[in-house]
């Protein structure tokens, strides 16, 4: 049996990729497609649907699909803490359905920022610069408030970055006491880079996305993730097995 997708917001870069996988795949079909000039009641049909719009417009996606009994996979930037928490209050008074919210689809950016948190404990200078094709419309992106997020959690006994200046702004905008400085370029799809400072060195942890194939792997795993999601799940690295392998 196929599960049902709408894609809302399937004329952008990310729409379309995601609606070609939809298409090809033998578990899933692809029922609508929607623009920014279609109903939300076109994904009535659907059993999951694709969140891939703009930050000004993903809430009104996702409290469309939750109010109706859809399971939503959300790609789009903009889901700050606080809105995904409103969320996670509304989601429990529905169990029969959930939310995947997903900042980057790509394995190798989600492997780069577990790696960031990773190394948090063990600096107390860190900044983000985070880089993208210069159609996008959001900054900071949401792989790095989330990156940051992350690092802040890592750093809960250990208290904020040492981060002088940030009342300068040219200093980035901080998340979790963290830097980031977002650049908006012709030429590049996205890149990220944590910088760690220690006494005497540098660290740098680094990805880059040169097509949007990267993302391919992600989005199934994410589709077929959102067909049993219960409440809301943040975050690809809560999709995959980061651990299996490791030496004990």
């Amino acid at each position: 049996m196929t599960t049902k997708v709408a894609v809302v917001g399937a004329t952008g870069r990310l729409g379309q990729l995601v609606s070609r996988i939809v298409r090809e795949s033998d578990d899933f079909e692809l029922v609508a497609e929607l623009d920014s000039r279609a109903p939300l009641s076109d994904m009535l049909a659907a059993d999951i649907a694709v969140d891939v719009t703009v930050p000004g417009v993903s809430q009104k996606v996702v409290d469309f699909a939750v109010t109706n009994g859809i399971s939503v996979l959300v790609g789009t930037s903009g889901w700050s803490s606080e809105r995904i928490t409103s969320l996670q209050s509304r989601i429990a008074d529905t169990p029969a359905i959930g939310a995947v919210i997903i900042p980057n689809f790509s394995i190798g950016s989600v492997l780069a920022t577990t790696f960031a948190a990773m190394a948090a404990r063990f600096f107390d200078s860190i900044e983000i610069v985070e880089t993208h094709h210069a159609s996008k419309v959001d900054s900071p992106s949401g792989t790095a408030v989330r990156t940051a997020e992350l690092i802040g959690a890592a750093r809960v006994t250990h208290g904020p970055v040492v981060a002088p200046h940030t009342d300068q702004r040219a200093r980035g905008q901080q998340v979790a006491s963290i830097p980031i400085h977002s650049l908006r370029m012709q030429g590049v799809v996205a890149r990220q880079d944590v910088h760690f400072g220690g006494n005497g060195e540098l660290l740098t942890l680094s990805h880059e996305t040169l097509a949007p194939s990267s993302y391919e792997a992600g989005i199934l795993l994410a589709l077929r993730a959102t067909r049993t999601a219960r409440g809301v799940t943040v975050g690809l690295d809560k999709l995959i097995d980061l651990t299996s392998g490791l030496p004990r």
